[in-house]
């Protein structure tokens, strides 16, 4: 059946002409030309070839799988981590008149198969999902249906076990490629790969096999970007400085920090001096965050202090400044967010304070990111008896992880425990989420021919009659359920007091699902603890060895990092300007 969709699409030049990239491009877009690559990258893909993609931030990625897909007027898998940047792109492809859905957690099971059957009847063109969606048996089984022409994998280096990010549920997708005729080709797109890291993505997208790729690679050379390392003594000359580069450059900025106290303390900082000023980390209430950002993006407020949980998917042209007051762990995250200035190819600053303790507080997060082995299997025990899972119990369980309850009861460092749970996901032995917002839930705990007895007010009535109407499999399963405002809380609060529904708030919180039964005994393979963390260790020093080095141009440094061996000095740079 899926075979025939997919002829059937190739063989629509018999009957109707079909649009070229670059009418495609004018149509729905409104550019007369490509910029560099895209057209290479895209004639990749429509040949039917796997396609490897390297363009820095900025670089117009999305382009790259969205063009061919509408040449080919068939329908486009986009694999992404980023829920806000789905719902970004499914938005700005519906103002351009193009069919497309996202499926993310939160949804309930309803709205999910209401999405795949437009993908599979309606005109879509494309359907956004997370890599951990693809785990789930119903949602394999629903995409061997549907009438793919590519794969697109955002952030492929997170495939990578040598990449910066690595996530687990990645290595599903060359599994869902088996689903799908072998026709289909995946497009992998990255703003960041070393040579390594790129060999790896292809690898592990062709089921592990050296598989037939065409690799584009762009060069990281921006010409209006001036990068800058500026060293200070301490702490208290970093927040003068930082006070003095926001004064002397105008515009819009974005400045990075390590943790979420520094993000509020630096905002106050700036505040007290007379700047428009707002803070974004993962610790705040999403309404805050979303509220922050919606001025940020509009001009209303100059700043934003935030830690690396900002800017993916953020696109606005005018930043002028992206400030480093602590820097990332690597050079590929420095690059990322670095690249967030100067969108619009006007004079950007890039600039990173250096003070002379810094060295020492990056190398203690070696032991912060890889704890000791026998400390992770502490972790392990502690966490399962935190959440009362026995013994060769709990398996296919999800539990919703509170950190900072977990680590006052067991006693536990908050940074090292974080760690240790990644490291047992990336091993197998969890699946563990990162901080995430999580939907109400509610089910209806009294049969429905019993609800009548109950002395119900007229809006506890009506409320209850609508999810009955709105949600099947209410009266047995917990329902993920949208737009909950305060009044529709209050009367979930008073059916819940009276046990005729249990309600589970909107809460932020990390989640554990249990992929094995608790075992007795586990431990941490090579590759996902010693190999990982030599490797972190080598990205570590070649991100203080960038900011220490006073000889070779910013630029070329960053460069010969990611395999380009031909890149000139860029003049702008501090070390060019002191050459100068």
């Amino acid at each position: 059946m899926h075979g025939c969709n997919f002829c059937c699409i190739f063989a629509a030049d018999f009957h109707v002409r079909r649009m070229t990239a670059k009418e495609v491009l004018n149509k729905y877009y409104g550019y007369d030309a490509f910029r560099p690559l895209q057209e290479e990258i895209i004639n990749s893909i429509l040949a039917g070839h796997d396609t490897l993609a390297i363009l820095p931030t900025g670089g117009g990625k999305s382009i790259c799988f969205q063009v061919p897909t509408l040449v080919m007027d068939a329908l486009c898998m986009v694999i992404t981590p980023l829920i806000a940047l789905m719902k970004d792109q499914v938005e700005n492809l519906k103002r351009r008149d193009i069919r497309a859905v996202a499926i993310y957690t939160g949804m309930s099971r309803e709205q999910q198969q209401v999405a795949l059957d437009n993908c599979l009847y309606g005109p879509y063109r494309f359907l956004y999902v997370s890599p951990e969606r693809l785990t789930s048996e119903d949602f394999r089984k629903r995409i061997a249906q549907l009438p793919i022409c590519l794969i697109a994998v955002d952030e492929a280096h997170c495939i990578s076990q040598w990449g910066h990010d690595f996530r687990p549920s990645y290595t599903q997708i060359a599994e869902i490629r088996s689903l799908l005729p072998k026709q289909v080709p995946v497009l992998a797109l990255t703003a960041t790969a070393t040579p390594e890291v790129a060999e790896d993505i292809k690898y592990h997208l062709s089921n592990n096999e050296k598989g037939s790729w065409n690799t584009y690679r762009q060069s990281i050379h921006r010409n209006n970007l001036n990068y800058v390392v500026r060293y200070c003594r301490d702490d208290k000359e970093k927040q003068e400085q930082l006070l003095h580069i926001i004064k002397s450059v105008q515009g819009t900025a974005i400045v990075y920090v390590r943790n979420r106290k520094r993000t509020e303390e630096l905002a106050q900082l700036l505040k007290d001096n007379g700047m428009s000023v707002g803070p974004y980390h993962a610790g705040m209430e999403p309404n805050d965050r979303a509220r922050y950002q919606d001025l940020w993006q509009k001009g209303e407020i100059r700043i934003m202090v935030c830690t690396n949980a900002f800017g993916m998917g953020i696109d606005k042209p005018d930043v002028r400044l992206v400030l480093h007051f602590n820097l990332p762990s690597s050079i590929e995250s420095y690059f990322q967010e670095a690249g967030r200035a100067g969108r619009d190819g006007q004079t950007a600053y890039c600039v990173a304070l250096y003070a002379n303790d810094d060295r020492a507080k990056m190398l203690k997060r070696i032991t912060n990111n890889y704890p000791p082995e026998d400390f992770v299997v502490k972790v392990y025990h502690n966490t399962c008896d935190f959440l009362q899972i026995g013994e060769g119990s709990g398996l296919g369980h999800t539990f919703a992880l509170h950190m900072d309850e977990l680590c006052h009861v067991m006693h536990l460092p908050v940074l090292q425990t974080y760690s240790a749970l990644h490291l047992l996901s990336q091993a197998g032995w969890i699946d563990f989420q990162d901080e995430q917002e999580t939907q109400p839930r509610v089910r209806i705990n009294a049969p429905r021919e019993a609800l009548y007895e109950f002395n119900l007010n007229k809006p506890q009535e009506q409320f209850l009659q609508f999810l009955m109407r709105q949600y099947t499999g209410i009266f047995t399963d917990l329902q993920y359920i949208r737009d909950v405002d305060d009044n529709i809380h209050e009367i979930l609060v008073s059916l819940a007091q009276r046990k005729i529904v249990t309600y589970l708030p909107r809460t932020i919180a990390c989640a554990i699902t249990m992929t094995q039964e608790r075992q007795a005994e586990v431990y941490l393979p090579k590759h996902v603890w010693a190999e990982r963390r030599e490797h972190y260790i080598a990205r570590l020093h070649a991100m203080i060895e960038y900011v220490e080095q006073t000889q070779f141009c910013r630029e070329q440094v960053l460069a010969g990092y990611f395999g380009e061996t031909d890149a000139q000095p860029c003049g702008k740079c501090d070390i060019c300007r002191q050459r100068k």
